[in-house]
């Protein structure tokens, strides 16, 4: 399964993402500069943390405006994944793939910190691998992750149950002084209706291996690559299987390995 890391000027998370894909689950991976026009046959197209553009105007607006911007609208439009970390969220949202926008952190600080989430949603391709409620440890590094919008707007989003993880204190309970930058409602990262586009602030890249301390971002990985390989996986009847048992033996191990890589990350 392939995936696409694109590198923006100033991006700084890419090589972290491009390493969890092709290292840690080993599946392939390219990197997209900010001026191809096409995503080369990815399958997911992860937008990684950084300062794109420097953060000039807002975070993500000038990212939001490059040429690969318009093959990852057709890419996402098209039905393929699409995951944005951080400053991938904030272009996402300037891009106009996602709603809302990004205010200053409610300290007015920039925030680097562990913090705790809890799953909103189990049912989308990068959540697959986790349960609604579960809680994740993942570390945040910006200075832009207030998210907003009007009351209005909020409440729709959370009626059509857009809200993929919130920011809780270790209990999993909705608490001001577990939020680290003041979002509106603790939200921490939201998908788009049909559930192919994700953003969030904290970064699953940095803590999908036991060294860096904790594996909870791995499940998202893992859980993206499960959805690909579903989704690719034509169906065939029983006697098909059984006429083919080589390459139906190699498919069980590939799905025992991911399966138990999974099971790793959502401990």
């Amino acid at each position: 399964m392939k995936c696409g890391v694109v590198v923006f000027p100033g991006s700084n998370c890419d090589h972290d993402v491009y390493h969890v894909w092709k290292h840690v689950l080993q599946q392939e991976a390219t990197f997209l500069w900010h001026q191809d026009e096409t995503v080369k046959d990815c399958e997911l197209v992860v937008l990684p943390g950084g300062f794109a553009y420097g953060d000039y105007l807002r975070a993500g607006a000038l990212a939001a405006l490059s040429p690969v911007m318009a093959a990852v609208k057709r890419h996402a439009a098209a039905g393929g994944l699409v995951l944005g970390i951080c400053n991938g969220f904030q272009v996402l949202l300037e891009a106009g793939l996602l709603p809302g926008a990004m205010r200053r952190n409610a300290s007015q600080r920039f925030v680097c910190s562990d913090v705790w989430l809890r799953v909103e949603r189990d049912d989308l391709p990068f959540t697959r691998g986790l349960r609604a409620g579960q809680l994740l440890r993942m570390p945040v590094a910006h200075a832009e992750g207030n998210y907003e919008d009007s009351p209005q707007r909020l409440d729709a989003l959370e009626a059509a149950r857009l809200v993929a993880f919130r920011y809780t204190s270790p209990a999993g309970e909705l608490d001001p002084a577990w939020n680290p930058n003041g979002a509106a409602r603790a939200i921490a990262g939201i998908c788009n209706p049909e559930g192919n586009v994700l953003g969030l602030m904290p970064h699953p890249e940095r803590c999908a291996e036991e060294i860096l301390g904790s594996t909870d971002g791995l499940a998202i990985f893992a859980s993206a690559l499960d959805s690909l390989r579903t989704a690719r996986t034509p169906r065939t009847t029983p006697a098909a299987r059984a006429a083919r048992p080589e390459r139906a033996g190699a498919e069980a191990d590939a799905g025992a390995d991911l399966e138990a890589k999974a099971q790793v990350a959502s401990r």
